[in-house]
């Protein structure tokens, strides 16, 4: 399967535990990308948003939880940084279906 640009950031991203900036939903984000793969044939990815806006408003990091197509981001880029993750990230996610890499704890 050919990924796209987006996806091999998003995954070294994974690799490194890098911060991701994007835009989703015409709102600028700030996340930790802990998991990627496909769902239903569609890259798909898994995030903790930190920062930035988001329609439903950030809570404490165990509601920031995004689930994401990758076709959707625009403007990505990667940057050094404090990892963000929740405390319930061990509860299984049904974001993705083939998981391709996701964080070690």
């Amino acid at each position: 399967m050919s990924r796209s640009h987006n996806y091999n950031l998003i995954r070294e991203a994974i690799v490194s535990r890098q911060q991701i900036i994007a835009d989703y939903n015409g709102r600028r984000r700030e996340l930790c990308p802990h998991a990627i793969g496909t769902k239903n044939g569609r890259e798909q990815a898994l995030f903790v948003q930190f920062g930035g806006g988001s329609a439903s408003g950030l809570g404490r990091p165990e509601e920031n939880w995004r689930c994401m197509p990758v076709g959707g981001l625009t403007n990505v880029s990667v940057r050094s940084g404090e990892w963000h993750t929740a405390s319930n990230h061990s509860q299984p996610q049904r974001c993705i279906d083939d998981v391709d890499i996701e964080v070690e704890h």
